[in-house]
C-alpha cells in the first residue's frame, strides 16, 4: 500500500499573501491526518515565501506521523534543520525566482556539498531523502552517498498526462517507463523510494500502483482540491485516487 504524504507548503503561501495569522498550516497538518495522510512535508525555503521556522516548529510539537522537512543544501539551511530536527530530510535543488522546484538535485554533479549535508543531517539523528530526476546516474550517485531513500521528480511524467487514459501519447508513455526503470534501478540499490512533483487525482494511479513506490508526496493538487471542498475531503479524495479508498 502505497502512503501519501501531504505537503500543505500552499496554506502558508494564502496566509503569507496578507501576513496573516490564518490560514494555519499546523491547522492543516492535523485535519490532513485526520483524513489519513501517512505524513506531513513542508518546504522551508531560503527566501522564507509560504512556511516560516515557526511553522516547522509548531509542527514538530504537533504531528503525529512523520514530518518531512524540504530544503536546499547548504551549509545555513542545514544548522537551521539540524536545530528544528524533523524525522526526515529532503535534500532539493532551490532557484530564488523560480515558481516551484524545476528538476531534481544534481547529485552526480555535486557529490562533495551533498555528501557534506547528509552527513551533518544523519549525525544529529535525521533520515535524509535526495529529490532527484528518475536517472540512472542520479540514483547511482545517490546511493553511493550513502541515503537509504530517494524522491524521485515526477514532473515530467505529470507535464506528459493526459487528460484522459484515451489520449495516452508517446511522451507520456515513455516517462512512466523512465520512472518504472528508475525505480527498478533503485531498489536493486537497496534504496527505499518515494516520488513526487505535479500528481494529481487524474494522473496518481500509475504511479501509485509501481511496487517499488512506497509513498508519494503531494500539494499543490491537494490544497487546490481543499479551496473547493476541504482539506479532510481533498486528502481522502486522493487516497482513493490511489487505491487506497476513503477513510471512515
Amino acid at each position: 500500500m502505497t502512503k501519501l504524504g501531504v505537503n500543505i507548503d500552499h496554506i502558508a503561501t494564502i496566509r503569507q499573501a496578507r501576513r496573516a495569522l490564518e490560514p494555519d498550516p499546523v491547522a492543516a497538518a492535523v485535519l490532513a491526518e485526520l483524513a489519513g495522510a501517512d505524513g506531513i512535508t513542508v518546504h522551508l525555503r531560503q527566501d522564507r515565501r509560504h512556511i516560516q521556522d515557526s511553522d516547522v516548529r509548531r509542527l514538530r510539537d504537533t504531528v503525529t506521523t512523520r514530518l518531512n522537512l524540504e530544503m536546499a543544501a547548504t551549509d545555513e539551511m542545514v544548522r537551521v534543520t539540524q536545530d528544528l530536527h524533523p524525522d526526515q530530510a529532503t535534500l532539493v535543488p532551490e532557484k530564488i525566482d523560480e515558481i516551484t522546484t524545476e528538476g531534481g538535485l544534481n547529485v552526480a554533479g555535486n557529490p562533495v556539498p551533498v555528501g557534506r549535508a547528509i552527513s551533518n543531517l544523519k549525525d544529529v539523528g535525521i533520515q535524509v531523502s535526495l529529490f532527484i530526476d528518475p536517472d540512472t546516474d542520479q540514483i547511482d550517485a545517490a546511493a553511493d552517498l550513502g541515503v537509504s531513500m530517494i524522491e524521485l521528480n515526477t514532473r515530467a511524467y505529470s507535464e506528459a498526462a493526459p487528460k484522459s487514459p484515451d489520449l495516452a501519447g508517446q511522451v507520456f508513455d515513455d516517462e512512466l517507463t523512465r520512472i518504472i526503470r528508475a525505480c527498478e534501478r533503485a531498489g536493486g540499490k537497496g534504496l527505499k523510494v518515494l516520488a513526487g512533483h505535479g500528481l494529481t487525482y487524474r494522473n496518481v494511479r500509475l504511479i501509485s500502483d509501481i511496487p517499488e513506490i512506497e509513498e508519494l508526496n503531494i500539494g499543490h493538487n491537494i490544497i487546490a482540491r481543499a479551496s473547493l471542498v476541504g482539506l479532510q475531503r481533498a486528502v481522502g479524495e486522493m487516497l482513493e485516487a490511489m487505491g487506497r479508498g476513503m477513510k471512515g
